[in-house]
């Protein structure tokens, strides 16, 4: 086989495999996935959920070990942000995602740390990014069925006050997009 053979044929496998992971033409995405991705403008996250009536739960160890239920913040808008120490998007949102979470009385964000990594090394990694919001540890071969593994570093579920999932965003996300999208909702003056 020559070299262009082979190179024709790896990319013949690659687009097969595409092709099949997507399913027939026309078919909907398996259950539990959401099938109508955009780009934002905004901040290049891609918003992969629109509100549903499901309704996310889980309870996780934060970095002291007492195991926290997202239920406890049930009543206000809950931003559950997947990240790892690796991911340096993850990084950047930080300091954006603790004053979202230090400004607004109606907004938890909860940091859901996506790594399998001792708590010393995280506490480590937040000297040098602190977050004002609560850490919580995902188990990275078990992660809340309710949410799922993350596709990609940063993700990030908005969960409304009555515990349904109002969005989705896969990437990078600003403090600004999740407070147009809860002032959107609540019909609140956008922020500046």
């Amino acid at each position: 086989m020559t070299m262009f053979s082979a190179a024709l044929f790896g990319l013949s496998l690659a687009f097969a495999a595409t092709a099949a992971s997507a399913g027939p033409a026309g078919s909907s995405p398996p259950s539990g996935t959401v099938s109508n991705d955009t780009v934002s403008n905004d901040d290049h996250a891609e918003s992969a959920a629109e509100s549903t009536d499901e309704r996310p739960e889980f309870s996780l160890p934060d970095l002291d070990g007492r195991i926290r239920d997202l239920s406890e913040w049930r009543g206000q808008w809950v931003v559950v942000n997947y990240w790892a120490t690796w991911c340096a998007p993850c990084r950047k949102e930080i300091p954006d995602l603790s004053d979202l979470h230090d400004n607004r009385d109606d907004i938890t964000v909860l940091g859901l740390a996506f790594e399998d990594t001792d708590v010393e090394t995280f506490r480590e990694f937040l000297q040098d990014y602190p977050a004002s919001y609560p850490i919580l540890r995902v188990d990275v071969y078990a992660p809340p069925p309710s949410l799922g593994t993350p596709r990609a570093l940063p993700t990030t579920h908005l969960i409304a006050p009555d515990g349904r999932l109002a969005e989705t965003w896969i990437g990078p996300i600003t403090g600004e997009t999740v407070r147009n999208r809860v002032d959107g909702e609540t019909g609140a003056a956008p922020s500046p």
